[in-house]
């Protein structure tokens, strides 16, 4: 009888290496000739004890052009990053099944990954080597925890298809940085908790299709999801919790997702089926940031940047939930919000926004601690062409105005709700070209009145219905303050 003896002696080799590294061979018409030794013949293992230095063991294996690394339980400690050079070592991957943590104990990114391709997501921009050593490099199923104040998680540049899963990020500086050029990066199902920068870091980057989903994104004391200084293009972020990305120690203030398009530009982003919270304690704190000029171009003078979608997101507890400046096109459509200190929405010198079908509730339940000092309402300032539909307000709030418009045109607000407001339902500050109607509203109080107008204003008011409640009139009779 014939018998094809390979399988079983592979399956001897992989039987017989130590347990702490287990080294799976891959496609091989694209590896070099010595590729397949590596299964034999790797020069270091690994401890995987959590004392041992094992950065030069795993650092071998990855320059063997090994392919993909599986690694069996235990602690991994780094003193430097584990550096995999696509172009040299060709398709890479790392595997830890959730039973793995590399301890970096130096400065730099744990695991830093990089490429060459340089061109967009456009099959015929891409290069044929980028398909046939670089394309889809994966880390997967590993903890790393930082133990050096410059420790970082993961970087990556150059590359195309990067794909980050069930990956935890923590004690670290940044947990994952994305730096120079890439194109259609995952991350999915991660945790990246209590770091002391940044969460998702976008920084000196250009970098179109990126899909940030199914992640806790949490305790990063310098936000959690971040681009400055980039050109960023078709960004999704969904089905995500991102909260507490704040610090409280009077640094500079951030948000739990924060665009900012100074030096850059931001634009083609998507925000939906998140929740978003914590902490209002941080100085200007806000759950979503979206501001900056950008860079100008040589065929429009308008820096204004967008083409943004935030939908169906919970928002709470922070001092602004949305906070917008010199955005243009946006719509903000099914949120609910509450316990916005200063306000729950702040745009200024934006234009083209839909807002659509939020709430904005003031819960008493949501009244423990200082919570009933949030101030809520929205602030809209030197904006033009929006329009206000199917909103609902409720609740007191500690300002002028549940909406307050200041020098805004071409607004068209109708269909919306307030309830129980103590003061203004909208007040109106040179308001040009615009018109309010069909909205229905209930204030409290002696104060409250449907309309105030400070100076001059140019708005049609149609077919509004105003009552003023008595407390007996309220829902809650035991709670003055819903």
């Amino acid at each position: 009888m014939n018998i094809n003896r390979s399988p079983l002696l592979l399956a001897i080799a992989l039987w017989t290496l130590p347990s702490s590294l287990l080294i799976a061979q891959t496609v091989e018409n694209v590896r070099p000739a010595h590729a397949n030794d590596a299964l034999t013949s790797i020069p270091h293992q690994p401890a995987g004890d959590g004392v041992a230095d094992d950065t030069m063991a795993i650092q071998a294996a990855v320059d063997r052009s090994t392919g993909s690394l599986r690694f069996a339980p235990g602690v991994y400690r780094l003193t430097r990053p584990i550096v995999i050079d696509l172009d040299r070592v060709g398709w890479t991957s790392l595997h830890g099944d959730g039973v793995v943590r590399f301890v970096m104990t130096g400065p730099g990114p744990a695991i830093q990954i990089t490429g060459t391709h340089d061109g967009t997501a456009s099959p015929s921009t891409v290069r044929p080597g980028v398909w046939d050593r670089q394309r889809a490099p994966l880390i997967d199923g590993i903890e790393i925890v930082g133990k050096h104040p410059k420790a970082d998680g993961i970087e990556a540049s150059g590359t195309m298809q990067l794909t980050m899963t069930r990956l935890v990020v923590r004690k670290s500086r940044h947990a994952v940085r994305l730096t120079g050029r890439n194109r259609n990066v995952t991350i999915g199902q991660c945790h990246l908790y209590e770091n002391a920068g940044v969460g998702v870091l976008m920084e000196d980057l250009n970098l179109h299709q990126i899909n940030i989903a199914n992640c806790h994104i949490s305790y990063n004391h310098g936000g959690g999801v971040v681009s400055r200084r980039s050109e960023i293009r078709n960004l999704q972020i969904g089905t995500c919790d991102i909260e507490g990305n704040h610090s409280g120690d009077g640094s500079p203030a951030t948000a739990n997702i924060l665009l900012n398009s100074n030096d850059g530009s931001v634009a083609e982003v998507a925000i939906v089926g998140c929740t978003i919270q914590h902490t209002h304690e941080a100085t200007d704190s806000a759950n979503i940031r979206i501001t900056g000029i950008p860079e100008p171009r040589s065929f429009t003078q308008d820096r204004r940047v967008g083409n943004i979608t935030i939908a169906n997101n919970v928002l709470s507890d922070v001092q602004f939930n949305i906070d917008l400046q010199d955005v243009r096109g946006i719509t903000i459509s099914g949120n609910t919000m509450w316990k916005g200190y200063e306000a729950n929405l702040r745009a200024k010198n934006c234009r083209e926004i839909a807002l659509s079908a939020n709430l904005y509730d003031r819960n008493p339940q949501y009244h423990y601690g200082d919570g009933a000092d949030a101030k809520l309402g929205m602030i809209l300032e030197g904006c033009r062409n929006l329009t206000i539909n199917g909103e609902v307000f409720q609740g007191i709030v500690h300002r002028d105005a549940a909406v307050r418009l200041t020098d805004c045109e071409g607004v068209s607000i109708s269909g919306c709700v307030l309830a129980n407001f103590n003061r203004a339902a909208f007040q109106m500050k040179r308001l040009r070209f615009s018109s309010i109607s069909n909205c229905v509203m209930s204030g409290q109080g002696v104060e409250s009145v449907a309309f105030e107008q400070v100076g001059e204003n140019d708005v049609a008011l149609h077919n509004n219905r105003f009552r003023k409640l008595t407390r007996e009139d309220t829902n809650d009779k035991t709670d003055d303050r819903q």
